[in-house]
């Protein structure tokens, strides 16, 4: 996990009988009572349910904030303003990935707009954790997945995806990342924006948003790195 965060996404057990992951758990117990970290949870009686049964400490659950639906509007600049100031927030939902399908996701977008690091404790779905990750709105999405090897079959491929108006996951080899970018940058979807995770969940992780000249320019000659790519939905 990139230890410079300043949004913590982290991903609970959708089962209530399951602990929580290792670095995670251990990770709230060494922050949760302190007043440079914030805890959002998404409903106060189960946040409280799963906390004590992770063996958490009680008097933590005094300092839930509850982020969800009915609060995220009112919050979200609130909570931005405090992480521009050097806070640190834990973000939870009441079960699975928080930010994927999921309020959160709008939170996630502000800290991406405000340059403010987003990161999550070990989740073992790629997929869903860069969308989760990326911020991009994604209650629909078309996973594309590997595209074809063969430069021009590429092309046609982009080119048919360009006509998809919601957002678009591609991955390919670590090696054909810079190709990728290239061929996107001369394709139906260079104008949307773009979100690139590389090496997620390694202490080498590297988060990259925006269009996609200046994520070329950001990216530089990175290369041979193992990478998801969001590619936010036409409006």
């Amino acid at each position: 996990m990139n230890s410079t965060a300043k949004l913590i996404l982290v991903p609970t057990p959708i089962s209530e009988e399951l602990p929580l992951e290792p670095v995670a758990l251990q990770l709230l117990k060494e922050h949760c009572l302190s007043e440079a970290y914030g805890l959002l949870v998404e409903d106060h009686k189960v946040g409280r349910q799963r906390w004590l049964k992770w063996g958490l400490p009680r008097e933590a659950i005094d300092r839930f904030v509850l982020f969800n639906e009915h609060t995220q509007e009112k919050l979200t600049p609130e909570l931005v303003v405090d992480m521009k100031r050097g806070k640190q927030f834990f973000l939870m939902s009441d079960a699975g990935l928080p930010a994927f399908c999921d309020p959160g996701q709008g939170l996630v977008n502000a800290c991406h707009q405000n340059k403010i690091t987003v990161s999550a404790t070990p989740f073992p779905n790629s997929v869903a954790l860069a969308l989760a990750l990326s911020g991009f709105s994604h209650r629909e999405f078309f996973f594309a997945g590997f595209l074809p090897a063969n430069s021009d079959e590429r092309k046609l491929g982009l080119d048919r995806l360009s006509q998809v108006r919601s957002t678009l996951i591609l991955m390919d080899t670590p090696y054909r990342l810079q190709a990728l970018l290239k061929d996107l940058a001369k394709s139906g979807l260079k104008s949307r924006e773009v979100f690139l995770g590389t090496s997620l969940n390694a202490p080498t992780e590297k988060l990259y948003r925006g269009q996609l000249t200046s994520l070329i320019s950001s990216v530089g000659d990175l290369n041979k790195v193992e990478f998801v790519m969001v590619v936010a939905a036409s409006h």
